[in-house]
């Protein structure tokens, strides 16, 4: 098993740590250390402490509800989608309808203040551990904003309803249940979103290193979406000029695309690995690789995926499949490969060799030793997402 999961718990709080150890890029993170573990009396005590300079570790088992914290708001909306039922609306926020969506019909509406932008994330500074204890822990109607910090963990927590209605001012506008923003020694684990606007995960421009993403579950069933399926569309967008990423051990489940886009500018790069992961009921696609983009798929399992990678884009992607591409990248990383599986998904024909000969040099991906893709499926759907670890 990849993970022991074992719980350091005594009568004490004052003994709580995260469990087991992150793998891949962010292996050497720490959070918050040997910091005396202690439970916040209320949102606004744990907003405080995430910001502080303190190294601590936080210990919540409870809901701390943020989504009427700082009020409400009502303005233009603009509605890009013309599917029906329930299309997502988009807030005209930074004149986003009139220079994106022109010709799109608009209203008005209202929405939650804590769903939207920086100034009203929960932010989270260097050496900080946040833990849910039990299943129920978790913060609802706002997001996590880790911005040029160090050594961060988020673990076994539920992030949720986060104006799940709308989305918002762009890609690089939009602000909700994780942004990691210029941060290293990042590990978001085992934790369940869901309910939201638009990215689970989104890395923004400026560099993501040393970040493993493992063991979440991405539930996408949703009231409102982009494509009016009851799907939602926005999972990961990885655009940092210098990423490094483990995306590993996650559930992906009723999703209809980008899950996760990685690249789409010009001069950037992100090293991604994409492994152990379990992809089902997807109607539209997984992986989307553009410009930039470094990404080793290994020992994936796609259950229903329409779209297991997008094919066409800019990235260099390298989707193993056959005995010839376990072989290949074997031998340029000297350690064993694992090949994706497809069930009941499309096919996939992205076989960069750059990919492989650009991870040489990145320990975190040749000391790697990865499941195969029938053993990810069975341990992901068995441990994945909150309340697995306790």
């Amino acid at each position: 098993m990849i993970w022991k999961l074992l719980l350091a718990l005594t009568t004490s709080t004052a003994h709580v740590l995260a469990i087991g150890t992150p793998l891949g890029f962010g292996s050497s993170t720490v959070g918050g250390g040997s910091a005396t573990a202690a439970t916040p009396a209320s949102a606004a005590q744990l907003l405080s402490w995430l910001a502080d300079s303190t190294p601590r570790t936080i210990v919540i088992s409870t809901t701390y509800d943020f989504t009427n914290y700082y009020g409400s708001t009502s303005g233009k909306i603009c509605k890009p989608w013309t599917c029906s039922p329930n299309p997502q609306f988009a807030i005209d926020q930074n004149n986003w309808c009139a220079n994106y969506q022109p010709s799109a019909a608009t209203g008005t509406d209202s929405w939650y203040k804590s769903g939207t932008g920086y100034s009203y994330l929960l932010k989270v500074a260097s050496n900080k551990t946040l833990l849910g204890k039990g299943s129920s822990a978790g913060i609802k109607g706002i997001g996590l904003l880790i911005q040029n910090a160090d050594n961060v963990i988020i673990q076994n927590i539920n992030i949720s309803d986060i104006n799940a209605k709308f989305v918002w001012g762009g890609d690089a506008s939009e602000r909700l249940p994780v942004t990691i923003v210029g941060s290293t020694h990042v590990w978001i684990d085992h934790c369940t979103i869901k309910n939201v606007g638009r990215q689970f995960i989104v890395t923004g421009y400026n560099p993501a290193k040393a970040i493993t993403i493992s063991n979440n579950i991405f539930d996408g069933r949703a009231t409102y979406s982009a494509t009016c399926n009851g799907k939602h569309y926005w999972v990961a967008l990885f655009t940092g000029s210098a990423d490094t990423i483990t995306f590993a051990q996650n559930y992906i489940y009723q999703t209809s695309g980008r899950g996760p886009h990685i690249g789409g500018t010009s001069g950037y790069t992100q090293y991604v690995h994409v492994v152990n992961n379990y992809f089902v009921s997807v109607s539209g696609h997984a992986l989307d690789s553009e410009v930039g983009a470094v990404t080793l798929a290994e020992g994936n399992y796609f259950n229903t995926v329409t779209t297991p990678s997008m094919a066409g884009t800019a990235g260099n992607e390298y989707f193993i499949q056959t005995s010839s591409d376990l072989s290949a990248c074997q031998s340029a990383l000297g350690r064993t490969c694992q090949a994706n599986t497809l069930l009941s998904s499309g096919s996939v024909s992205r076989l960069n060799s750059a990919v492989l000969t650009a991870l040489k040099a990145q320990s975190a991906v040749t000391r790697y030793s990865p499941m195969s893709a029938s053993a990810a499926a069975s341990y992901v759907q068995a441990n994945a997402g909150v309340g697995k670890i306790n």
